[in-house]
């Protein structure tokens, strides 16, 4: 949080594409595992999950792994990915990690005092600290530059003092001397590092709760998503906003700044008002005649706004004639009068849903209500799932159907979303969705008037009949919005650029819901251990596993491709393995 970089060359580009190609989608509910929960408790953990892996495979220390993750922006798979194909050496070299340790350079080893060459001074041997790249000054200086770069926000990535040398502080050595100097500044470098997991994780983001709930999501496929946090709030993955599907994230944000700000109140008072040719202050008309006078005293005519005398004839405005038609000015008022009432027209419709939405998240307790007294009479049917199945539904095609006016009013009257139809084009394609969308909506008031009935009152007969009813009414409803989606996504906004045409894909079961991430809480490096009963083998213990298939495909990778270079590794047990990963 408020922590930033040098320059954009310290982080890893993994979005380079120029035309990225679509994600596949998914249309199968919500995907179990696919998003996480981080709390504050399991944050550490998390990290260190990520930390292990990368330090099992390259044979790193803590430090080195970290700079590596930050500097990949914590995406493990792109990092296996550029080191099976530019190696090891290449990887670090890129990311200001040294492949090796200097401590033979340390100047304690040579004489008892050591020239500081950044304060020109001769200070102890003991009082200088050498860095992985062999670079020593003395402590104070070295604090000094700490303190400097954490206040900069630039604490993730502290570069070593040496001209034009790109590696990376160790980080351990850094909170010692900062410690010694300014403890709640070491507090807040650890803070830094332990939030670059979420600040420059790409897969990683903070739910924008107000108040902050306090968790992170992490979503382990795609960005292009919508999830909804253990606090029960449904937000976009990709701009953090409220979940606004079948809106792009570029409409959305259009559209909200649009009914924030003060644009249309402009365009009512270019509709409304005339400004003074004297002192430009809006001036409404409050009567018939067409001398109109201004609060500053200057009087104008209504009809063209230029600057008149106050004498009124039985004709007309002494000395002032403006009879002769003016296009520009005409066209220009009527374009903000049709773009105004275009606004409007839309607007009404996406609050009125909107407000029935909000309205009807108290049918939750009224519904609950009339099952429990029906679970309290005898009958047959004891499962009434079937309501709260309906109940969700009206719920989710609800909230789609108030986004889809926002959508309907960007797609067809804004150029940056239609510029590659016709206008014959667009009439024929906003004809057929907005047939569909008002399909779509008559079920939806369908559903919505049928789950209000006192159907606790029922008899058991029309009690079946109504279950009936609200199955089919979900069912087609679902079908409904599904194909509202795929016209959205194939007829409308295909050939669109990707920048512009980002929409979360449909799910009928809903948004993505995360559940609490799992993670190992030995936070010692795995090991092996001897099996017994085997003499010589090896059985992996304690290693999750996605990490043994990350190991397994970097070695396979390396023998396929690679057949000359001589790998040393154990013997491994398949079968014992397998059990191990079971068990797990």
């Amino acid at each position: 949080m408020g922590d930033f970089i040098d320059s954009d060359d310290d982080y890893f580009d993994h979005d380079s594409d120029d035309d990225p190609e679509l994600p596949e989608i998914d249309d199968q509910g919500p995907n179990e595992g696919f998003v996480k929960v981080i709390t504050k408790e399991s944050l550490l953990a998390a990290q260190r999950e990520d930390l292990r892996k990368v330090m099992e495979v390259l044979s790193l220390k803590e430090h080195h792994a970290r700079t590596l993750l930050i500097h990949y922006r914590w995406d493990v798979d792109k990092l296996l990915t550029v080191l099976v194909e530019k190696g090891k050496d290449d990887l670090c070299a890129k990311a200001g990690v040294t492949s090796g340790e200097h401590d033979n350079f340390a100047p304690s080893k040579f004489s008892s005092m050591v020239m500081c060459i950044v304060c020109i001074e001769e200070v102890p041997a003991n009082e200088v600290t050498t860095m992985d790249c062999g670079h020593y000054f003395c402590n104070s200086c070295w604090t000094e530059h700490f303190i400097v770069k954490i206040n900069e926000g630039q604490s993730k990535r502290i570069r070593c003092m040496e001209h034009q040398c790109q590696a990376i502080c160790d980080e351990a050595k850094v909170r010692i001397l900062v410690n010694a100097r300014d403890p709640k500044l070491a507090e807040k470098f650890d803070r830094f590092l332990l939030e670059s997991y979420i600040e420059d994780n790409r897969k990683v983001k903070w739910c924008p709760s107000v108040p902050h709930c306090g968790n992170a999501i992490r979503v382990d496929d795609v960005e292009l998503c919508e999830v909804e946090c253990a606090c029960g709030l449904q937000f976009c993955f990709s701009c953090s906003s409220d979940a606004h599907s079948p809106c792009s994230c570029l409409m959305w944000e259009l559209w909200s700044k649009k009914c924030r700000d003060d644009s249309e109140t402009v365009n009512w008072i270019t509709v409304h008002s005339k400004p003074c040719p004297k002192c430009n202050k809006s001036v409404e008309k409050n009567g018939g005649c067409n001398l109109v006078i201004c609060v500053c005293g200057q009087a104008f005519c209504w009809l063209c706004g230029g600057a008149t005398g106050r004498e009124h004839t039985y004709a007309g405005i002494a000395g002032h004639s403006c009879g002769r038609y003016k296009e520009e000015k005409e066209q220009k008022a009527e374009c903000a009068k049709r773009d105004l009432l275009r606004y409007i027209h839309y607007h009404n419709r996406y609050k009125a849903h909107t407000d029935s939405f909000e309205l009807e998240t108290n049918l939750k307790t009224t519904i609950q209500e009339k099952i429990s007294r029906l679970e309290e009479r005898e009958s047959t049917n004891k499962d009434f799932s079937w309501v709260t199945d309906g109940l969700y539904r009206l719920f989710r095609s609800r909230r789609i159907l108030s986004y889809s006016y926002p959508f309907t009013f960007y797609m067809f009257g804004d150029e940056r979303f239609n510029n590659h139809m016709t206008k014959e084009e667009r009439e024929i394609k906003k004809n057929l969705f907005e047939d569909q969308q008002q399909q779509f909506e008559a079920n939806v008031e369908k559903l919505s008037s049928i789950l209000e009935e006192p159907f606790d009152q029922f008899s058991e007969d029309k009690v079946v009949k109504l279950r009936m009813d609200i199955i089919n009414l979900s069912t087609v409803t679902d079908k409904l919005c599904e194909k509202l989606y795929e016209c959205i996504e194939n007829d409308l906004l295909g050939t669109l650029q990707w920048s512009t045409r980002k929409i979360a894909p449909y799910k009928s079961k809903g948004v993505d819901k995360a559940s609490e991430l799992i993670v190992c809480t030995d936070m010692k490096l795995y090991h092996t251990e001897k099996d017994s009963s085997k003499d010589g083998m090896c059985i992996i213990t304690h290693m999750p596993i996605t990490c043994v298939l990350t190991l397994l495909y970097v070695r396979i990778y390396f023998l396929f491709f690679f057949p000359n270079i001589v790998v040393v590794e154990e013997k491994l047990e398949i079968n014992n393995t397998n059990k191990s990963l079971k068990s797990y």
